[in-house]
């Protein structure tokens, strides 16, 4: 990893892009730093698709905004146009999903690019993708080097994934945790009676709720509720499956809840049943209110975050059966909750505005 030492220039103007705020752990971790960035004293611009959403509240005052349309591919188009206007000093990717934006921006705009930084937010190696995607999912990513100037893991393991899979040289790439959720906002959401697990994020076919609910239903404990916080464009067939499965008394759907942490510190376990994920800022938060887990192999990070088995539990995407005898350990009677875990990233904030002064100075 990076650990060249330069001459101090500060990167005043910090530029970084979304589509929408519609409630994605990328955006809310992107939210996170801005905040930090502002308060720090620099300069940051947000270009995207739309500010509307969940977390539109929650854009830092001081942040200026430019709202382009809608769709991924019009904010691809206007970002270029934008970067001229406001030549910042560093533009800022926040995850995977967005550097289709930075490859555009870089063709469009050559030697007058200001550097680009781009955030590792989701599991590269993905062996869920058939075949024939997969070959041209790697093709893309040992692209990367040519056009993304440096490059965020967020935990080493993730960092060794990303070395392999796009080949970007150790002196091109750090490892920087998200920056921790410590202040929920909202009103909280209300807790089922009786013991439950709980399942946070969108309804959307990358976190496989359908998976939670097909384990769930197999559960030896009939007496207990499973509870899935988000929305999302899942929702429907989620509901009819819930349905057919005949569980509507014991799985409910409340939809997006702003701040869920008292209902997470009841639960008997957080659910993540994703088929691929990068660091879920979730994870973190309940392992912080001693709230077990069970996820996943959906990250080479799971496993270094759920490190030992009193904090939860790790199971293969495809083996329902483990799943469930997970469910079944954790919903138990006098079952022992874990520890609190400090969350990680306190000084992320800090950490990305030294790196990105260094990338100036190595550019310069």
């Amino acid at each position: 990893m990076s650990d060249r030492t330069t001459p101090h220039i500060a990167a005043r103007h910090i530029l970084t892009y979304a589509l929408s705020l519609d409630g994605g752990g990328v955006e809310r971790a992107m939210l996170r730093l801005m905040r930090g960035w502002v308060a720090a004293g620099r300069r940051v611009t947000l270009v995207i698709g739309s500010g509307d959403g969940p977390y539109g509240g929650e854009i830092p005052d001081g942040v200026e905004i430019v709202v382009v349309g809608r769709s991924y591919l019009g904010l691809t188009r206007a970002l270029p146009a934008q970067v001229r206007r406001f030549r910042p000093d560093i533009v800022f990717c926040a995850g995977n999903h967005y550097t289709g934006a930075a490859v555009w921006l870089r063709t469009r705009l050559g030697r007058d690019c200001p550097p680009i930084v781009a955030k590792v937010s989701n599991r590269l190696d993905r062996d869920d993708q058939p075949f024939p995607v997969r070959q041209g999912y790697r093709a893309w990513l040992r692209a990367h080097p040519r056009f993304i100037d440096h490059m965020v893991a967020m935990t080493p393991a993730m960092a060794k994934e990303t070395a392999r899979m796009t080949g970007i040289p150790a002196d091109r790439l750090n490892v920087i945790a998200n920056p921790p959720n410590l202040a929920p906002v909202g009103d909280p959401t209300p807790q089922p009676d009786g013991d439950y697990l709980i399942g946070i994020g969108r309804l959307v076919p990358q976190k496989r709720w359908d998976r939670a609910i097909d384990a769930f239903a197999q559960s030896m404990r009939r007496d207990t509720k499973l509870v899935i916080l988000g929305e999302g464009e899942a929702r429907a067939a989620l509901e009819n499956q819930i349905a057919e499965l005949g569980l509507r008394e014991r799985i409910s759907l409340p939809g997006y809840a702003a701040n869920p942490r008292p209902a997470l510190d009841k639960a008997r376990a957080l659910v993540l049943t994703s088929d691929f994920e990068g660091v879920p800022g979730v994870l973190a938060e309940a392992l912080s209110v001693g709230t077990p887990v069970v996820v996943t192999d959906s990250s080479v990070a799971m496993r270094e975050i759920v490190d030992d088995s009193r904090l939860g539990d790790v199971v293969r995407t495809d083996d329902l059966v483990g799943l469930t005898a997970a469910f079944d350990r954790w919903l138990a009677p006098g079952v022992t909750r874990p520890d609190p875990v400090p969350q990680r990233g306190a000084d992320s904030v800090e950490r990305y505005l030294a790196l990105f002064d260094g990338v100036l100075s190595w550019a310069g």
